[in-house]
């Protein structure tokens, strides 16, 4: 099987395209969007729409909570399996997205780590709520210094990860860390999408007006209570509920959420252009994809 990977950046067109191109081959698509998975988001991450879904099939799009807990390896367990069902109906599957690290986890693999005892995982995740963020990180500095000095320090889920598997196993979190790549049983093409700069910056800004103008507002403010989640640490939501919490105006947080969306873009595409092994077209080159494709 044919594992045809299409990564790009916030705002590029890959809903779209990848649906034209599911078609054309008469394949599914699954989703490698951090966000999308989640079923209560539907405004702020930008999900297929219920027509879009309606003409191709798509996975790991509104299958889980924002209450549930949910990471880069629990989705590579997830898609292999799916992905070894599928090869027994389809030559060719789509996987479809810009969160890096998940699209890495399927076509790469993830270092094993062992299973974590629940109750240990309750109790932090229950001091993480009662004594905040900076707890589980003064944990993390002691126990695994050298994630602690790469890891996102805002990410409560990496951090509550490093820290969970240093305690059950008393070995630092970095020490299972080996990159090792995993073999696969299904060949991986991958095509990137990008745009000029200004031009994407424009359909980001656009895209946030038409999220704003749909409800993204109200959306926030029903998950308000909510916003420690790691799932709402997500552009969109987290502006706003700083706008609940009145650091600004609403204004404001619509102009921080273009802003960080658009560093967001750029950040995907520096974690993409690390590939050597990608083709890069601009969205509107539907045909001489397919073309390249086809080959």
């Amino acid at each position: 099987m044919q594992l045809i990977v299409i990564v790009g950046p916030t705002g590029i067109g890959k809903t779209d395209l990848s649906i034209n191109i599911a078609k054309h081959f008469d394949t599914v698509i699954i989703s490698s969007d951090s966000r999308q998975v989640y079923k209560e988001l539907k405004i702020g991450t930008a999900p297929p729409n219920k027509q879009q879904l309606s003409e191709i099939k798509h996975y790991m799009i509104a299958n889980k909570s924002i209450h549930d807990y949910y990471n880069a390896s629990m989705y590579e367990l997830e898609v292999i399996d799916l992905l070894k069902n599928l090869s027994e109906k389809k030559d060719k599957v789509l996987l479809v997205g810009g969160s890096g690290m998940y699209v890495d986890a399927v076509c790469y693999g993830i270092d094993d780590l062992p299973d974590i005892d629940n109750d240990l995982r309750n109790s932090l995740i229950k001091k993480h709520e009662t004594e905040g963020i900076e707890s589980i990180r003064f944990d993390l500095k002691i126990l695994d210094f050298e994630t602690y000095k790469k890891i996102d320090l805002h990410n409560y889920k990496r951090i509550l990860k490093a820290l969970e598997i240093s305690i059950q196993t008393g070995v630092p979190y970095s020490k299972f860390l080996t990159k090792n790549k995993k073999q696969r049983d299904f060949e991986v093409v991958k095509i990137g999408l990008n745009r000029d700069r200004a031009e994407l910056h424009t359909r980001i800004n656009q895209r946030v007006d038409i999220m704003v103008a749909d409800g993204l507002v109200e959306e926030a403010k029903s998950f308000y209570k909510f916003k420690e989640n790691n799932s709402l640490n997500t552009v969109g939501y987290k502006e706003l509920f700083a706008h609940f919490d009145g650091e600004y105006n609403l204004d404001t947080a619509i102009e921080l959420i273009k802003r960080n969306s658009r560093r967001y873009a750029r950040r995907q595409l520096t974690w993409f252009n690390k590939y050597t092994d990608i083709k890069w077209f601009t969205p509107d080159n539907e045909k001489e994809i397919i073309k390249y494709l086809s080959k």
